[in-house]
């Protein structure tokens, strides 16, 4: 495992990178407020590939936007091609977990050349809104973002603390909670800060409607698999059981664990991946 570093034109992203780099790329994309190192505990598994697991801009180890910037989905997806062009990344297989599973689905649908085969954790598509409720979606994300400039961010009292709190909210063990938060703090003068851009806990400025969903799962022509687990998130389950016919070449597979199944029950996971890998 060894850091890795990216400059783009506006931003650095940096993140981690697992085995021989002469093996087929894996590029590895992780969930909402989490980072790079949700993967470690899977990449031991998946020695056949070159991993790399970025962080996404304000997350982990990467830059924040500028100060008068915001996190659009869209925009993730923008940083994404951005760094496949910069390294001249093509026929690679595309991960993604989640936020990272979902920003996977429109990258893997605008840009089909550049994917061979996508894997999506916990999600399959955009979450989505009726039109209908786009008005009170903006108000609330312009009253979230002006609420979260206007306030102190709060720094942690102890490592032990935040490990334990993210424990309890991922529905996984200490020992998964400290992987991903030892990427996310950083001592300062003595004092623990979250790396984490604070920005991004404010409201979406808008949702997509569920036909401009559709539209990017149909864009997909590669073969796709679709991980759900056993006490992941219900609203994944479902949107993944709703859109996979959606999908030319997909296919559903249900794996043991927590919304993290990748991290808390690694192995069983990687066997869903190593047999779709071989059989595509």
């Amino acid at each position: 495992m060894q850091e890795v570093e990216f400059p783009l034109r506006n931003i650095t992203i940096r993140g981690l990178a697992f085995g021989d780099p002469s093996k087929p790329l894996m590029l590895a994309l992780h969930g909402w407020l989490d980072n790079a190192a949700t993967f470690i505990p899977l990449s031991e598994y998946l020695k056949e590939y070159y991993i790399v697991a970025i962080d996404f801009a304000g997350h982990g180890k990467s830059d924040h936007r500028s100060k008068d910037a915001h996190y659009h989905l869209v925009d993730f997806v923008y940083d994404l091609h951005e760094l496949v062009e910069s390294q001249n990344w093509h026929d690679f297989i595309l991960l993604g977990h989640s936020m990272g599973g979902i920003i996977g689905s429109m990258y893997t649908s605008c840009f089909p050349q550049k994917v061979s085969k996508y894997i999506t954790i916990e999600s399959l598509g955009p979450v989505t809104k009726d039109s209908e409720s786009s008005p009170i979606q903006l108000r609330e994300s312009i009253e979230s973002r002006l609420q979260g400039a206007a306030s102190e961010g709060k720094h942690p009292n102890s490592k032990k603390s935040v490990i334990r709190a993210r424990a309890i909210a991922g529905g996984f063990s200490d020992a998964c909670a400290s992987l991903l938060v030892e990427r996310n703090l950083l001592e300062v003068d003595g004092n623990l800060q979250f790396t984490t851009d604070r920005r991004l806990r404010t409201f979406s400025s808008l949702r997509m409607t569920e036909s401009q969903a559709a539209a990017f799962l149909q864009a997909i022509t590669c073969p796709t698999i679709v991980i759900i687990a056993d006490n992941g998130y219900e609203m994944m389950k479902k949107n993944a059981e709703l859109r996979l016919t959606l999908i030319s070449n997909a296919k559903l597979v249900n794996s043991p664990g927590s919304h993290h199944p990748h991290l808390d029950n690694p192995e069983a996971v990687s066997v869903h991946i190593l047999r779709f890998l071989h059989e595509n």
